[in-house]
């Protein structure tokens, strides 16, 4: 499957593993993958991003909710909120669990230690396999061979998780990107032309 990637989404896999890396995170997960697309400039998803109003360098929000999310331990907004109406306050929690473990002591709790100086390439979790595996089904349904960035980007969105949510929270969802990267549909379903730079053929 990966022969069928572009330029841009093998880029995106690898950032991914570079963010994951420098985390020191044990597997690749998900909001590596979305990090990394946030990376990009210059591509069919980073046009598609700058479209619905997140430009490169002006990202900062979503990367701060990514950031209090993964200090909630993983627990996204709609999970406080739910939570909230159990009478939990999160908040309180996670400022407790501070207070005795240290700032970002749950976001911690996901990685590997690397004490031991942890070197070599780290494995994709299931769910991050998981996307990619989708990747090729969302550029067969609008009838494309290639696999780009922008696919990656289509496929987050209709996972369940944190990188959807926080995605949605921005404006940014999987009918908000159909439209701006393929257009309207035509009556049989198919895509319609959309804008923007095209998809690399290598």
């Amino acid at each position: 499957m990966f022969e069928r990637f572009t330029k841009d989404a093998r880029a995106v896999v690898e950032g991914a593993v570079g963010h994951a890396e420098r985390e020191g995170a044990a597997r690749v997960e998900e909001t590596h993958v979305l990090l990394s697309l946030l990376d990009r400039e210059g591509s069919r998803g980073s046009f598609a991003l700058a479209s619905l109003g997140l430009p490169p360098g002006g990202r900062t929000a979503l990367l701060r909710d990514l950031d209090e999310t993964r200090r909630r331990g993983g627990l996204s907004r709609a999970d406080a909120d739910a939570l909230s109406g159990l009478g939990i306050d999160l908040t309180e929690i996670v400022s407790r669990v501070e207070e005795t473990h240290g700032e970002g002591a749950l976001a911690a709790a996901g990685r590997s230690g690397l004490l031991g100086g942890r070197t070599g390439r780290r494995p994709f979790a299931r769910g991050a396999k998981e996307l990619l595996t989708g990747t090729l089904r969302v550029a067969v349904a609008h009838g494309e061979r290639r696999i780009g960035d922008e696919h990656l980007l289509l496929a987050l969105t209709v996972r369940r998780g944190v990188p959807s949510e926080v995605l949605a929270d921005h404006g940014v969802t999987h009918a908000s990107l159909t439209r701006v990267l393929y257009g309207e549909q035509d009556r049989g379903g198919r895509p319609g032309t959309g804008t923007g730079p095209q998809a690399e053929a290598s």
